[in-house]
């Protein structure tokens, strides 16, 4: 009786995602949605470059000092803008990658998110990481939840599978 009054629980699977690398940012989407098609709870922490990922690609008026508007203007701006970790060439290997991803029909990273998103992966943007870099809620997209680092750990307590990427 015991176990059919307990509630079978879902795995849990977290992710850090601190780097700003397109091909990491793939992995980290891919991965999130592998598991969330297994039933897992996924949360995606998006902390330091990694946040370049979730902003939006339009510019958004938002009130700024002057360091955070140099942050701004030096990092990218959303998902189809990020570098790779290898091989970048001055943003041709960004455009060689895409290519190649087209000719097999592998999704974009663009796509991956919008998927992530429909199978309810929770993305997370770091606060603290917001704060030092002068991003703003409206200049990310829409669907993400702000939190910090006690957020990340109240989902990664209970997570079999926890990623730094």
């Amino acid at each position: 009786m015991k176990g059919d009054e307990q509630m079978e629980k879902k795995e849990k699977t977290t992710i850090i995602l601190f780097s700003g690398d397109l091909d990491k940012a793939m992995a980290a989407f891919i991965i999130a949605n592998g598991a969330a098609a297994y039933d897992h709870d996924v949360t995606i922490f998006f902390t330091f470059w990694g946040l370049n990922t979730l902003r939006k690609e339009e510019s958004v008026s938002v009130k700024k000092g002057w360091l955070e508007k140099m942050f701004g203007w030096m990092m990218p701006k959303g998902a189809n803008r990020l570098g790779l970790s290898k091989m970048n060439m001055g943003g041709l290997g960004p455009k060689m990658i895409k290519h190649v991803m087209k000719k097999h029909n592998a999704m974009t990273l663009p796509q991956l998110i919008e998927m992530a998103q429909e199978q309810g992966v929770k993305l997370v943007a770091c606060t603290m990481t917001m704060d030092l870099l002068g991003i703003k809620k409206e200049e990310l997209i829409d669907g993400v939840e702000l939190g910090g680092v006690a957020a990340y750990l109240g989902d990664a307590t209970e997570g079999k599978v926890n990623l730094f990427i």
